[in-house]
């Protein structure tokens, strides 16, 4: 699969996975509205995808859970990607949790910290 193919089939799995979480599809009580998908990888044949999510909770422990839910239903939302779009293989998705943005802005407030802002 070429690099165009490749982007665009990781954000067409981004925004399905997004719009899955959003509309309250997903059952797992471990899985809220407050999960936002960062970014997608596909591997080079589109069998398998990784996909990074991220929580606005400042619990890790939330973000934690909300990856094991999203693993735990991993199939579920597979079946749903592949009613709604047409791929020639659904790819197997694994959940990553993303904790850049938290990282990020923590470095912000210790930086606002340090110049006395």
């Amino acid at each position: 699969m070429d690099q165009i193919r490749r982007s665009r089939l990781e954000e067409l799995l981004r925004e399905e996975i997004s719009a899955l979480i959003v509309s309250g599809e997903i059952k797992d009580p471990r899985v809220g509205s407050l999960i936002s998908v960062s970014r997608v990888e596909a591997n080079r044949d589109g069998s398998h995808a990784k996909v990074w999510v991220s929580c606005l909770d400042d619990e890790k422990a939330a973000l934690e859970s909300a990856v094991q839910g999203l693993e735990s239903a991993a199939g579920f939302i597979q079946s749903q990607i592949g009613r709604k779009v047409r791929l020639r293989l659904t790819p197997i998705l694994h959940f990553i949790p993303d904790l850049g943005i938290k990282e990020g802005f923590e470095m912000v407030g210790k930086i606002k910290d340090l110049l006395g802002q």
